[in-house]
């Protein structure tokens, strides 16, 4: 089985970061995939799918974090990743 891996960086940009409602929306999103998403930021990494995992990283408005996407479904997920993070997790600012 080739199992596709892509990394990409970006930029959280809504005001909040990621805290537990942008966390939330991202653990289902990456759970739909058949992929392992993984957020990297400095030396601390979490599962894109564990909503605590994703809360400890503290990402910040204007961090940029590392995306790793691998399996099956790697390129679908990260493109959904990014466009969550990019649409600022769907929040007014």
């Amino acid at each position: 089985m080739s199992s596709d891996k892509l990394e990409k960086i970006l930029l959280i940009q809504n005001k909040l970061g990621l805290h537990a409602r942008a966390a939330t929306q991202l653990a289902k999103l990456a759970n739909q995939f058949d992929a392992e998403v993984t957020l990297h930021q400095g030396d601390k990494s979490a599962s894109a799918t564990s909503v605590l995992g994703l809360m400890m990283l503290e990402s910040s408005m204007g961090k940029e974090v590392r995306v790793v996407s691998e399996g099956k479904d790697a390129e679908a997920a990260m493109a959904a990743v990014e466009q969550l993070i990019q649409k600022k997790f769907n929040e007014e600012q």
